[in-house]
């Protein structure tokens, strides 16, 4: 009995001991996101979603995965035609990004739990001809169902923190075989392609990162110019997306040290179940605010409006003047900071930004982002910006040569797919 194999069965013995926290954690979730409650069945393997066309089966687990996944799907149902894209995701805010972006254009479901009847339920039942898995997604029993069946399976736009890789060299013999099972790995970085290697993945390449592909759609542009005129074309607008638990309460700390006359600022929860939280958040502060929901007309004496909708995301970056990325003035490790620049709009971000290093790190260098670190540096950083409107000029030609510089990852994720796939035309 080799190494893998009685580390794998320890593995999923784990996984059964972790059983009931698994049915804990769906009830504490649904609480406030009663999403969590449906189609619970696809979680554990039993599907009623079926196909008459062979699968390419694509994993994005939540928002961002889904929507730096469009580039690609587009291309694989422009080369493929005769397959019908699969999309699984692991929330429900990801399956409803999926809803909105891809419509009928792909069928979607919930990736099944790491259980080996529920793996081999999933794979019974859509027998994929090809698995995608997107960033930092490795699981052993998926990966080993996948080889024993012969099914391609590739790890893209794979990103591994120094903490991730920390925690899976705990497990090194079963991540190390784990990975060699996979049928090739693409890493977003340098950095990421040697933290695998380091953990025994082989023949890893660098294809750098299918964010900077996403194009801002052309709806959303429009929306966003209507929400500028909404807003007043002559107001200063300022924008905080996607903040995390904790860091509204410091940017609003921030919002009293900056002199800026009639300033808007938009803040946009990352989580759709806290925009109650931070709409009571508000009310205790007495800050005069709207709900982007109520699609009021807004008031002059408005302080900040609340974005409490989905999907909207580069509309409200086409609406405003400059943008800080939430998650990283407290230690969640980041956002997405490459749509805002996409859209030619300078960045601020905090000093936790481990999820996204390098991009972050490339953002800063090159002027499209600064860094501050704490309430007090946000508040002078966006006062010196919105003083200085040549430099917000400057700002915005350097986000956009940022993105440009740095396309390319989704064509070179189809040469990975070519070879799996050669029979299609």
């Amino acid at each position: 009995m080799n190494s893998f194999y009685i580390g794998r069965r320890f593995y999923t013995f784990t996984l059964w001991l972790l059983l009931p926290y698994v049915a804990f954690h769906l009830l504490w979730r649904a609480r406030k996101q009663t999403e969590y409650l449906s189609h619970i069945g696809e979680r554990f393997g039993h599907y009623t979603v079926t196909s008459k066309r062979p699968i390419i089966w694509l994993h994005t687990v939540s928002v961002g995965e889904t929507r730096a996944a469009a580039n690609l799907i587009q291309q694989l149902q422009k080369a493929y035609p005769q397959h019908q894209l699969l999309l699984t995701h692991t929330t429900p805010t990801g399956r409803a990004a999926s809803e909105q972006l891809y419509g009928d254009g792909v069928l979607r479901v919930y990736l099944p739990y790491d259980y080996p009847f529920a793996v081999a339920n999933f794979l019974q039942h859509f027998k994929p001809s090809l698995g995608i898995l997107l960033e930092t997604e490795i699981w052993f029993n998926l990966i080993h169902a996948c080889h024993v069946k012969n099914i391609p399976l590739l790890l893209l736009n794979a990103r591994l923190s120094e903490k991730s890789a920390a925690r899976y060299a705990r497990f090194s013999r079963l991540t190390q075989l784990g990975l060699k099972e996979l049928s090739a790995v693409a890493a977003q970085s340098e950095g990421d392609a040697m933290r695998l290697k380091n953990l025994g993945a082989t023949q890893v390449a660098v294809m750098g990162n299918l964010k900077f592909d996403i194009a801002p759609p052309l709806a959303m542009l429009k929306l966003g110019a209507v929400l500028r005129d909404k807003w007043g074309e002559n107001r200063k607008i300022f924008l905080a997306a996607s903040t995390r638990i904790g860091e509204e309460a410091l940017l609003l700390q921030a919002l009293q040290q900056i002199n800026i006359p009639n300033m808007l600022t938009v803040i946009v929860p990352r989580h759709p179940q806290r925009f109650d939280e931070v709409a009571d958040l508000l009310t205790q502060r007495n800050i005069r605010f709207q709900r982007r929901s109520e699609n009021l007309p807004l008031k002059d004496d408005t302080q900040v409006l609340l974005g409490d909708s989905m999907g909207e995301m580069f509309a409200y970056y086409a609406a405003c003047d400059m943008a800080f990325i939430g998650g990283s003035l407290l230690p969640y490790g980041g956002q997405n900071l490459i749509e805002a620049c996409s859209v030619g709009r300078p960045v601020f971000i905090g000093p936790h930004t481990f999820n996204f290093a390098q991009a972050t790190e490339q953002a800063v260098e090159c002027g499209a982002a600064v860094r501050v670190q704490d309430v007090a540096e946000l508040a002078q950083a966006v006062q010196n910006l919105f003083n200085h409107t040549h430099q917000i000029a400057t700002a915005r030609y350097a986000a956009l040569q940022f993105v440009n510089a740095h396309q390319g990852a989704t064509q070179l994720a189809m040469t990975y797919v070519a070879p799996l796939l050669p029979h299609s035309q």
